[in-house]
């Protein structure tokens, strides 16, 4: 009689991991798919200064040069609002800082000036990856952070992504790499080749952002250049 329990308590639970199995594969199924956001070809979809930016080698490629430098920080930008989403891509950094807005605002459109979360880039090692505001709070999470911020803007440090430094092992520096941005409702993360950086939940009544543009970033300062590819979208 206990081998037939333990037979028919067996069967059930392989019953059981099918079901969830299942469950698992249709909801996969059911995702929204990724779509391509360049066609890597044209700037088609986007806009930004053309003295600033060009396709490259398949690249979308933003330059600040010591030749014509630039003044202030401007953008490439998206054209189309974004809310819930996953933004993935393939980016390389040679000299100064940039990153990729996202839930932002074009604060003047003709020197293409953008407000809001970016996921940062820097070949300087300091910035990659950490959450920060642009024409705002400045920096809400740092790389290795995970973040609380609360309806009347207190932050908290509430856990941990791994030491700042021994993040910066998993980049190629001035090679090709891979962010993703995850927006789901408050939650903000940052990952790098497949590693948590940073992730932020930001529900601050008055300056937390649901909705708004992405757009890529070349910094003043110093002369730098930045590529993105394989840029593509999954919205909710």
């Amino acid at each position: 009689m206990r081998f037939c329990n333990l037979v028919f308590l067996s069967a059930i639970a392989v019953a059981s991991l099918s079901s969830v199995s299942a469950r698992a594969q249709e909801a996969k199924a059911n995702e929204p798919k990724a779509v391509s956001i360049f066609d890597g070809k044209s700037l088609a979809g986007w806009s930004g200064l053309t003295a600033n930016w060009r396709v490259e080698d398949g690249a979308i490629t933003g330059e600040n040069t010591a030749a014509a430098p630039i003044s202030q920080n401007t953008f490439l930008v998206y054209e189309k609002p974004v809310k819930e989403f996953e933004l993935e891509l393939d980016f390389k950094i040679q000299g100064g800082n940039s990153g990729i807005q996202y839930r932002s605002k074009l604060l003047n459109k003709e020197k293409f000036v953008v407000g809001g979360y970016q996921a940062d880039i820097d070949s300087g090692k300091r910035f990659m990856g950490i959450n920060y505001e642009e024409q705002g709070r400045g920096i809400l999470t740092d790389r290795g952070e995970i973040n609380a911020i609360d309806k009347d803007g207190k932050k908290s440090k509430v856990g941990s992504a791994g030491d700042p430094e021994a993040l910066l092992s998993r980049i190629k520096w001035e090679d090709w790499n891979h962010y993703r941005v995850v927006a789901r409702g408050p939650l903000l993360q940052h990952y790098i080749n497949d590693t948590l950086m940073s992730e932020t939940r930001d529900e601050e009544s008055a300056k937390a952002a649901a909705e708004g543009i992405i757009a890529f970033q070349v910094h003043a300062g110093p002369p730098m250049k930045v590529q993105f590819k394989n840029v593509q979208l999954r919205t909710y």
